[in-house]
């Protein structure tokens, strides 16, 4: 499975939609991610893995089982094209097949299989590799998002027999007996939800094949493109990291890429981005990381990516933090 390093606003706006109340609460929350408020108002701008899991860091401070709640507001209709597939699909199973089949558009950080043995079936969630601070979060909003797209599917809740987890027992484990309305075991050999494999069979209240048809087909093509923008993402990202602290400006880059300027311009704002935008991503990964890891002085810091005065570093990192190097550096090194 191809991980996403790109994906939707979706998550992180529902994040601050179910915790906050006011603008200074959103700050707090997009703080050190390098999204500024009003880029919730852009639906067709897409952001790295590395700026929402800093969302979802900061929100998980404030709300522990943060991944059920939003697991629980993630509908079907959540996924756009990809949902309106599933749901015109024939069965249950025909609809988790082709979901699982399109992980880029799911927008998950697992692999998921859909595994049948008799009268059981189960959804597994593996193979995760993000942050190891955010496995608890991230398993939570992966199956209990899952559970919820089933129940939307079949137009009724999903009765699952049991639901199994590798991690720990948090405080609030009782809100797991009420999420999953099954018995739940942590500590588990894998993250699976368990449930009779009759149900994949089931056929769903608003199957139509002439959509399914046409959905599944633009969904193809949608994963083509989405992977398409991945891979230049991907590559630019790479050379950036591999020449700084320099950086070959807009035309430079592109000529690297055999693009024409004018080309890798629009490409890039089709995604959602601009040059600038990743090279400040970028230089923001490096900044926490050497504030993070080493006692290298500000100044080399800011010499190391690329930058002729330290002024203009302290300026760029608090418009990207919202606080400065020397206060960001004081919790890291505690």
């Amino acid at each position: 499975m191809q991980h996403s390093q790109l994906t939707t606003l979706h998550a992180v706006v529902l994040a601050l939609d179910t915790l906050c109340q006011d603008g200074a609460c959103i700050d707090q929350l997009l703080a050190g991610s390098g999204i500024a408020a009003a880029d919730l108002q852009r639906p067709e701008m897409r952001i790295s893995i590395a700026q929402e899991r800093q969302v979802f860091r900061n929100a998980t401070t404030r709300c522990q089982d943060l991944g059920l709640l939003l697991g629980r507001r993630m509908h079907v209709s959540s996924y756009g094209l990809l949902g309106f597939s599933l749901l015109s699909a024939a069965s249950l199973g025909e609809a988790l097949e082709v979901a699982f089949s399109f992980p880029a558009l799911l927008g998950t950080l697992f692999t998921l299989h859909l595994r049948r043995d008799g009268a059981q079936a189960w959804i597994e969630a593996s193979d995760y590799r993000d942050a190891a601070e955010l496995a608890t979060f991230n398993t939570e909003f992966c199956l209990s998002s899952l559970k919820l797209i089933c129940d939307d599917l079949l137009g009724r809740p999903l009765p699952l027999t049991s639901a199994r987890f590798t991690h720990r027992a948090p405080r609030y484990q009782r809100q797991y007996t009420r999420d999953f309305a099954c018995p739940v075991q942590f500590n588990a050999a894998a993250n699976v939800i368990v449930f009779d494999s009759a149900w994949l069979d089931r056929r769903l209240p608003l199957a139509d094949p002439v959509t399914h048809r046409d959905t599944l087909q633009r969904c193809r093509q949608l994963n083509r493109e989405f992977l398409s923008h991945q891979a230049l993402i991907s590559r630019v990202r790479q050379l950036l990291a591999s020449q700084l602290p320099d950086s070959p400006g807009l035309d430079g880059l592109a000529r690297q890429l055999r693009y024409s300027s004018r080309t890798l311009r629009r490409q890039l704002q089709e995604m959602g981005t601009s040059y600038q935008s990743l090279l400040d991503e970028l230089r923001f990964e490096q900044a926490r990381r050497l504030l993070g890891e080493e006692r290298l002085p500000i100044a080399r810091i800011a010499e190391a990516l690329g930058y002729s005065e330290t002024a203009s570093f302290r300026h760029a990192f608090q418009r990207w933090s919202g606080t400065s190097p020397s206060r960001y550096r004081r919790p890291a090194l505690a």
